[in-house]
């Protein structure tokens, strides 16, 4: 585990779903219904109540399904967390298509939510790195500074969380912030 920000944001290596944090993050398709990745395993572990509640929020908020870049919250269901706080990453086209921008918006409005919820603490995955195919060398930096600016300006949430699925992914993102901080 490594620490950035004045011990504000952790980078590690774990499952999101054994977290014991106030909110995980789900990297979520647009349906909000569950899916491959991240989002299959969050909504498995989480249990129907999750599903539940995207339901409710699809039929009452986003009947087209959510828009890349904004954050919806539920319930936790059976996980560790209290809460869940589900956003929909850019998919990777060719970077010249708002892709940079759509991340970093996922990020602060999931961070804006959190902090309106009173989450002090929250975790996030690696958000379109996966099945998205946003490369996770140029993810890294706009993560990291998104976030830094974000905690700059807030005390909420206390502690930030970036839970990689492997040491590999933990390296690139450590790779990349060491060459940002000189």
């Amino acid at each position: 585990m490594e620490s950035f920000i004045d011990g504000r944001l952790l980078a590690l290596v774990g499952d999101i779903t054994e977290e014991r944090v106030d909110a995980i993050v789900n990297a979520a398709n647009s349906t909000l219904l569950g899916g491959g990745g991240v989002d299959g395993v969050i909504h498995r572990e989480g249990g129907p109540s999750i599903l539940a509640e995207c339901r409710d929020i699809r039929l009452h908020h986003y009947p087209d399904g959510l828009p890349p870049g904004k954050a919806v919250i539920t319930g936790g269901g059976s996980l560790p967390a209290g809460y869940v706080i589900h956003t929909v990453g850019p998919v990777w086209h060719d970077g010249g298509s708002g892709e940079s921008e759509t991340l970093a918006t996922a990020y602060r409005n999931c961070l804006k939510l959190a902090s309106e919820t009173g989450v002090k603490t929250i975790a996030f995955p690696a958000i379109s790195t996966g099945m998205y195919g946003f490369p996770r060398d140029v993810a890294a930096p706009i993560v990291y500074r998104t976030i830094e600016e974000y905690l700059s300006r807030k005390c909420m949430p206390r502690e930030v969380r970036l839970v990689f699925h492997t040491a590999g992914d933990l390296s690139i993102f450590l790779t990349a912030i060491r060459s940002l901080n000189g």
